[in-house]
């Protein structure tokens, strides 16, 4: 079953060859700048993800270790990719808010724990980790 998705404007739209039943919120200051707030991710191995409108893409190498894709037209935030070499090189944690039908998706990890704001907080538990565990993941570079 393919999951679909697209950008506030229509310009981008995308689909998901695998089913997607978990989502991940991210807390560092990048993601948290570029979403507005934290960021709701699903992981998607690049061969699974099919694009559409993909001229109405601008990417931003936000990192040494991963690029951000949002809608030039619209503005959308869309996902990051993962451009280190190793185990997750081209994966890419599309924003669940793009999604047509988020149903079904549960919010299973929380990562940059360390610098989520006070001000909220999720309920139920989730797998957390730290700046430096994920910096350790991905080789380093700022968060």
């Amino acid at each position: 079953m393919s999951q679909t998705g697209s950008c506030l404007c229509g310009a981008v739209t995308y689909s998901i060859t695998n089913d997607i039943t978990e989502t991940g919120a991210c807390h560092c200051e990048m993601c948290r700048r570029w979403s507005g707030g934290v960021f709701l991710g699903m992981e998607v191995p690049g061969d699974d993800l099919k694009v559409n409108g993909s001229e109405n893409l601008t990417v931003y190498a936000s990192s040494p270790w991963a690029e951000r894709a949002f809608c030039k037209k619209c503005g959308s935030s869309m996902w990051y990719r993962v451009t280190a070499p190793g185990p997750h090189h081209n994966t890419h944690h599309i924003g669940l808010g793009t999604m047509d039908d988020a149903s079904g998706v549960t919010l299973t990890g929380e990562i940059f724990i360390d610098k989520k704001p006070d001000g909220y907080s999720f309920a139920g538990d989730t797998h957390k980790m730290t700046a430096a565990e994920m910096m350790a993941l991905f080789g380093g570079g700022p968060d």
